[in-house]
């Protein structure tokens, strides 16, 4: 049985973390597949946003596969380590908005995971946290850097030095999420958000997540000419005159990514 699932449900990709038994943790072959399929997304036109979730009740992940780990050699932890990192970042980088359907516990590389996306959406009543200074090591697939430029720096070393768990309510209060719903909810509200970027031109998605993304980065001046050179990338494009002659016309526009 694959270890992640995809599809495409109109421009929305869908994966699904497939290991629930074991928690949705992440072993070697886990990352592999996961990485293979990221890059099947960065290059896919017809999908516009991507909604990352996982499959059973209980966890979203709960990181790396501490089972896989304990038979590891320090080599193996260190290719591991690697890869994970280098998937992670593979996610931040996708040109698609990202989304994140927490539906249950998320700790280590589960949180960071969700970290490399642009919007986190939790399951009311679950908890998450970077927990690994629990376990003598510290987080290693991006969270000292992603959270503190998500949360600033003084709530993340409180959250990375102490290993707290958080709860879904907790995570909102601390801006780690964005939102909170019910879990009957948690796809529909997904979904919810995705439509309405879905609603607007592909390509102006796409630059507009790559302009704000680099120029945070950046000096301001710096950031203003990243900008400048994403909003000509849309000048030309089909979508920009489809939008035009759409409000002209009084109508929806329908954008084809061109």
């Amino acid at each position: 049985m694959s270890s992640i699932l995809f599809e495409v449900k109109e421009h929305v990709g869908v994966v699904t973390l497939n290991r629930p038994d074991a928690l949705n943790a992440f072993n070697y072959d886990t990352l592999v597949e996961l990485q293979n399929t990221v890059e099947k997304i960065r290059t896919d036109s017809s999908v516009r946003v991507v909604i990352f979730t996982a499959g059973g009740d209980k966890a979203f992940s709960v990181g790396a596969d501490l089972k896989e780990r304990k038979s590891l050699s320090p080599e193996e932890v260190k290719r591991n380590v690697y890869k994970i990192g280098d998937v992670f970042n593979a996610i931040d980088q996708l040109p698609q908005p990202t989304i994140v359907a927490i539906n249950g516990y998320a700790f280590g590389g589960g949180m960071e995971l969700a970290l490399s996306c642009d919007f986190r959406i939790a399951v009311a009543g679950t908890t998450m946290g970077l927990t690994e200074t629990s376990l003598a090591i510290i987080p290693g697939a991006g969270g000292t850097q992603r959270l503190p430029r998500l949360i600033g720096q003084a709530k993340a070393l409180e959250l990375i030095l102490t290993a707290k768990r958080l709860s879904s309510e907790e995570a909102l209060a601390y801006g780690l999420v964005n939102r909170v719903v019910d879990r009957e909810q948690l796809m529909n509200a997904s979904f919810e958000l995705a439509g309405q970027m879905l609603a607007n031109g592909p390509i102006a998605l796409q630059q507009a997540k790559f302009a704000v993304k680099q120029g945070m980065n950046a000096d301001l001046q710096t950031g203003l000419n990243i900008e400048r050179k994403a909003y000509e990338v849309t000048i030309p494009t089909e979508d920009r005159v489809e939008a035009l002659a759409a409000f002209s016309e009084k109508r929806k526009p329908n954008f084809q990514g061109k």
